[in-house]
């Protein structure tokens, strides 16, 4: 037999070796009625196990939401919060209410309305005749329910002082206390409205890095930007095969939701979509999930070991009573460039089921030897990534 003979029968028999000891390692590790899926970048499986079956997979469900996200908004897309004076604005003080006109914006806190108090102050406002009036759809410090009142108060300086300390410190804005606005009555009603400030958020790559790092289940009402939970499922669907759409099912974007279902494989397609949609804006997957071991929130403390950190990207999903605990994410390998996975834990105890995720993606790294992403995270608060546009100006200006 030929060297060249030799060279690829051995080419052919190491990947079936490998995912015959990894196959094992599946079954033993995180047991063999559990969902897991692994395939590598040119599509080479190398674990099925219960990978059709659709089961709950918690905030694993986020990772539909972005990709749909990334594709109907565009990774560079800002939402705009205006605020207009709802009144003529005579002497510092406008003759009618403060008027919200919100996009639903998911990240505006404390710090943000600083930045607008302090462009509404440059403007000269002081006072607010009317109340506060919002149009639209509202969330403020992750809330909707209350978030016209808890805005109101921020505007009138009621924050925490760590905020105004961390805004301060990335201003020119001076005061050992925050700055305010007086309201002086109730709603009121509005006339001659006219735009003041235009608050944007940070670009969409970060805010949804932020969201998916914590896991935050303010995706449920951030979906509807994409078109609403129903766009969402059905944008998505289209990029399964038709074999497999069924196991993708969305009753919300963030994984609350009883309905949800993934399926393992299911799972491991939308991420590939998701990294190649990345890709055509020069990113990857870890510009939108958590690098384990790296990143604060769920997987901070996950595979962070010297010689495993920065090695994995993945998303987490844990719902104790519905028996989800979910791992799905990615690695750079030695041997088969980006390898793809997902672990659908179903009726396992929670911290049992991380340890079994763990020790699994940990038997995949030693299998494939993994490479770290070469990733840098970025510790500058989210509001400074933020924009303020007074009324009339050419351009947006950060503060």
């Amino acid at each position: 037999m030929s060297f060249a003979a030799i060279a690829a029968l051995a080419s052919s028999v190491a990947p079936l070796s490998a995912a015959a000891d990894l196959a094992e390692r599946a079954r033993t590790l995180v047991g063999a009625d559990q969902g897991v899926h692994v395939e590598t970048e040119d599509g080479v499986v190398l674990v099925s196990q219960a990978a059709a079956r659709a089961v709950h997979p918690a905030s694993v469900s986020k990772i539909p939401t972005t990709l749909a996200l990334l594709r109907a908004l565009g990774p560079e897309h800002r939402f705009e919060t205006h605020f207009s004076a709802g009144g003529p604005l005579r002497e510092g003080a406008i003759d009618g209410p403060l008027v919200v006109t919100a996009s639903g914006d998911p990240f505006f806190v404390d710090e943000n309305a600083l930045l607008v108090l302090l462009a509404l102050r440059e403007l000269g406002v002081r006072e607010v005749a009317g109340g506060l009036v919002v149009d639209g759809n509202l969330l403020f410090n992750w809330d909707t329910a209350t978030a016209p009142a808890r805005l109101r108060r921020a505007l009138e300086g009621g924050v925490a002082p760590a905020a105004w300390q961390a805004v301060r410190g990335r201003t020119a804005a001076g005061g050992a206390s925050a700055p305010r606005l007086r309201f002086a009555g109730g709603a009121g009603g509005r006339s001659d409205v006219q735009l003041l400030v235009t608050h944007r958020s940070e670009p969409l790559i970060p805010l949804l890095k932020a969201l998916n790092g914590f896991s935050n289940n303010i995706f449920a009402p951030f979906a509807a930007a994409a078109g609403g939970i129903a766009v969402v499922q059905a944008a998505v669907r289209e990029t399964l095969p038709a074999a497999w759409r069924e196991e993708l099912i969305l009753g919300d974007g963030a994984g609350a939701h009883r309905a949800n279902r993934m399926s393992p494989r299911a799972t491991v397609a939308i991420l590939r979509t998701l990294q190649q949609e990345l890709a055509k804006h020069g990113s990857d997957l870890a510009a939108v999930l958590p690098v384990m071991g790296v990143d604060d929130g769920t997987l901070r403390h996950r595979l962070a070991a010297p010689a495993e950190r920065g090695i994995v990207v993945a998303k987490t999903g844990t719902y104790g009573s519905y028996g989800a605990c979910s791992l799905a994410g990615a690695l750079r390998t030695e041997r088969h460039g980006m390898v793809y996975f997902a672990v659908l834990n179903r009726d396992v105890p929670i911290e049992p089921a991380r340890r079994r995720q763990d020790a699994f993606v940990r038997a995949l790294l030693a299998e494939l030897g993994g490479v770290p992403w070469g990733y840098q995270r970025d510790d500058s608060p989210a509001f400074t990534r933020a924009q303020v546009r007074p009324a009339g100006a050419d351009r947006a200006s950060a503060r």
